[in-house]
């Protein structure tokens, strides 16, 4: 455990505006209407204090006021839906189909995203061998979409669908205009409203970079 801040001190988040889990923390912490301290990290110039609570240098981390340091995004999105979950984004119901979901895309979509991404770093296959996989994904969810009235799990949003979101979002926009001919019409009209969303615009508000006072 860390030293532990000014109990008047709202926790303080370390984020990247860009990267896709730290927006899936702050999606649940601005949801849960949780006041923090956000702290805009530049990758290439991490602060000495974001290193000496977590050395891995990885973001999002979030620092609570007794000191504790949560190091991965979905633990930061639980522990925010554990405060307050006003929408019923948690559900006893659905623990086991979220984590599936949301294990499926940060252990399988995840590693064929980034090859698709940056297709010229991954020479071993063509760009379209890449997104081949990503679009089984895309089926995937396009059926659960199907299923569930233009949700991935409920008849509303979840923690799997704010969870999944930033990813499907980075891959659709590797190549949006191939993205919009595909046949993931459900798939498509879920990820243009939740980029439309009240919500996303208010987590993707651009912030300087966070450099400590002298």
């Amino acid at each position: 455990m860390s030293k532990s801040l000014n109990p008047d001190t709202p926790p303080i988040l370390y984020s990247f505006r860009r990267c896709p889990y730290a927006m899936r923390a702050r999606l649940a912490i601005y949801n849960c209407k949780i006041d923090i301290a956000l702290r805009e990290v530049v990758l290439k110039d991490k602060p000495p204090s974001l290193l000496a609570i977590s050395p891995k240098g990885t973001v999002p981390v979030l620092q609570l006021s007794d000191g504790s340091i949560i190091e991965e995004s979905l633990d930061i999105m639980k522990w925010a839906l554990q405060q307050r979950d006003p929408d019923q984004w948690l559900s006893a119901a659905l623990i086991e189909p979220t984590q599936e979901l949301i294990q499926q895309n940060d252990n399988e979509f995840k590693y064929w995203l980034d090859r698709y991404k940056y297709a010229d770093r991954y020479p071993q296959h063509p760009l379209a061998f890449y997104r081949s996989r990503c679009e089984h994904w895309f089926a995937i969810l396009e059926s659960n979409l199907m299923a569930h009235d233009g949700f991935l799990l409920a008849d509303r949003y979840t923690l799997a669908d704010m969870a999944l979101f930033p990813f499907v979002r980075q891959c659709a926009h590797v190549d949006r205009e191939w993205f919009l001919q595909t046949p993931y019409v459900h798939l498509q009209a879920w990820l243009e409203k939740l980029i439309n969303s009240n919500l996303f615009a208010a987590v993707m508000k651009k912030h300087p970079q966070w450099i400590a006072s002298a």
